[in-house]
C-alpha cells in the first residue's frame, strides 16, 4: 500500500511530514499511495493524535495536489460504510458538515419535498461539528426531535429502511464512516479545516442504481478534485456550487457558480442565479425571503419553527427557500425541465400539506423501534 519499505507506521508517517512540513519552497508532494497510507495510519489511530494532527495542518498548508486528494479520499473510501439500496436513483445532498451558523438555512425541509417530486434523496451529515459547530440536519434529527441515536447500527438500519418506505432520509457520520466520526475531537483541535472538510462530502455510503451527489466548495478551484473524485467514487452526476452560507441553496442571496459533471466528462460551469431564472413575481418572493431570513437566528428552534410552517401550509419566509431549493436541484438532475414548473410544483406539494405529513411518518417511524 505504500511506496516506503520501513513498515513502522510511526517511521512512516515521519517520512510524510518531514516532506509535506517543510515550508512554502521545500515541501514535497506525496503520491496517491503514500497519501493513502498517511491518512489511513490516522484513521486506523497508528499513529499519535499529534502527529494526525501536524500531518493534517501541513498538507492543508502546502495545499493537497489532485493526486494526494484523490489518494486521502481512496482512503476514507475504503473504511466507508458501503450498502446498496434497491431504488433505480437517489440523491445525496452533502453540504457543509459543520454546520450553519449565520442565518437559518431549510435544507433539512427540502429533502423530503425533493422526495415528493418523485426523486429519492437522503442528506448527510454529522453532529455539530469543528469549526462552526452549527446547526446540521443530525443536530436537528437528534438534538430537536429526539431521534434515538443509538445503538448505532439498529439506528442506521431503521433509517435505511426509511429511505425505502419514505423515499428520503438522513445518515450521520456515525453511521457511514465511524472512524472518522471518531476524529471529530481531535478536529476541534485542530480548529481550522482540513481535507477531511472537503473529502467527508464525497463518500458514498449508498449505491443506488444511478447516483447523483450536490455538494458546495469553500473556495474556487477546490471543484477541480471535488468533481473529479466523484466521479471515481461513482457518482453519475454531481453538482458543486457555492450557497447561501456555503450550502446547496444556490443562487439566493448572490448568483452561484455551479459546476455539474456528467459520468467522466469535463464539468460544465453553470452560472445560477434565482433572480434572473424564475418568473419575475417568483424571484420578488424568493428575495423577500432571503432579505426576511438574514433577521433570524440560526438557531435550530429557528429553523424547525419556520421549516414546519412552510411544510405544513406553504407559508411564512422558509417556503419560497425552500422551494426554491428543491426545483432548482429538481432541474439539475433531471427531474424536471423548467425550474418555474418545479418551483410551481414545489409550491403545489407545500401548500397540501402532503411533505409535513410525510416528514411526521418519517420521524415516527424511526422512533418507533
Amino acid at each position: 500500500m505504500t511506496s516506503n519499505i520501513n513498515n513502522d507506521p510511526t517511521a512512516r508517517m515521519k517520512s510524510y511530514i518531514e516532506r509535506i512540513a517543510a515550508g512554502p519552497k521545500m515541501s514535497k508532494n506525496l503520491t496517491e499511495q503514500e497519501a493513502e497510507d498517511a491518512l489511513s495510519l490516522i484513521l486506523n489511530q497508528s499513529v499519535s493524535e499529534t502527529r494526525a494532527a501536524v500531518f493534517l495542518i501541513a498538507a492543508r498548508m502546502k495545499l493537497e495536489t489532485l493526486e494526494e486528494n484523490i489518494g486521502y479520499w481512496r482512503a476514507l473510501h475504503a473504511t466507508c460504510e458501503n450498502v446498496s439500496v434497491p431504488l433505480p436513483r437517489l440523491l445525496q445532498i452533502a453540504d457543509p458538515f459543520d454546520g450553519v451558523t449565520r442565518w437559518p438555512y431549510f435544507g433539512f425541509y427540502a429533502i423530503p419535498l425533493i422526495a415528493a417530486l418523485g426523486l429519492p434523496v437522503y442528506g448527510h451529515s454529522s453532529a455539530p461539528a469543528a469549526p462552526k459547530f452549527g446547526v446540521t440536519f443530525e443536530e436537528l434529527l437528534i438534538g430537536h426531535y429526539q431521534i434515538p441515536a443509538s445503538p448505532v447500527e439498529a439506528a442506521r438500519d431503521r433509517r435505511l429502511a426509511a429511505l425505502e418506505q419514505f423515499q428520503f432520509s438522513y445518515l450521520s457520520l456515525r453511521h457511514t464512516h465511524p472512524l472518522l466520526d471518531r476524529m471529530a475531537s481531535l478536529r476541534s483541535e485542530i480548529v481550522k479545516r482540513t481535507t477531511l472538510s472537503t473529502l467527508e462530502k464525497l463518500l458514498i455510503p449508498l449505491k443506488a442504481e444511478e447516483n447523483f451527489l450536490a455538494s458546495t466548495y469553500f473556495h474556487k478551484g477546490y471543484e477541480v478534485p471535488m468533481t473529479a473524485i466523484a466521479a471515481l467514487a461513482g457518482f453519475d452526476t454531481t453538482v458543486i456550487g457555492n450557497g447561501m452560507e456555503g450550502t446547496s441553496l444556490y443562487g439566493v442571496h448572490k448568483p452561484a457558480r455551479l459546476f455539474r459533471a456528467v459520468g467522466q466528462n469535463p464539468a460544465e460551469e453553470i452560472l445560477f442565479d434565482a433572480g434572473k431564472t424564475f418568473a419575475p413575481e417568483t424571484a420578488k418572493k424568493i428575495a423577500s425571503a432571503c432579505a426576511e431570513i438574514k433577521n433570524l437566528p440560526a438557531t435550530a428552534p429557528a429553523i424547525v419553527q419556520f421549516g414546519e410552517e412552510a411544510l405544513e401550509s406553504g407559508s411564512g419566509p422558509a417556503a419560497p427557500l425552500i422551494a426554491c431549493q428543491a426545483a432548482a436541484l429538481s432541474v439539475l438532475f433531471n427531474q424536471f425541465d423548467d425550474y418555474q414548473k418545479a418551483y410551481d410544483a414545489c409550491m403545489d406539494r407545500l401548500k397540501d400539506g402532503g411533505v409535513f405529513e410525510s416528514l411526521q411518518g418519517y420521524l415516527q417511524f424511526l422512533k418507533n423501534e
